[in-house]
């Protein structure tokens, strides 16, 4: 497994995800999105990996311009906007290969034991 965490470093959530691997003693790498945040190619593998750009965008995020601009830009501006405005992003996005998930998913991360 090649597990990667995307997340916030005040988010619950994230939080919750590191610590679900790390009692499983399942190495992960872990990228902060305020810091790094995610590559184009990243950002497009979990977009198809989840079901499209509307599943990763948090509906109750702070900034409520930036993500009210990507829901009514034109479709194909808006993994550009996203990419600049990762703050939107729902987290905590983990990935395995292929596989993603975004939010607090430990149901699914179970069956990639």
């Amino acid at each position: 497994m090649n597990i990667q965490i995307f997340g916030k470093t005040k988010c619950f959530d994230t939080k919750k995800a590191e610590r679900y691997f790390k009692e499983r003693g399942i190495k992960y790498q872990y990228i902060d999105l305020k810091e790094k945040g995610m590559s184009k190619g990243e950002l497009n593998a979990v977009c198809q990996a989840v079901g499209g750009l509307d599943a990763l965008l948090d509906e109750n995020c702070r900034d409520k311009d930036a993500l009210a601009l990507v829901r009514y830009i034109a479709e194909e501006d808006r993994m550009e906007k996203v990419l600049e405005n990762q703050q939107i992003i729902k987290t905590p996005v983990v990935r395995n290969g292929k596989k993603a998930t975004v939010g607090y998913r430990p149901e699914v991360w179970k069956g990639w034991e």
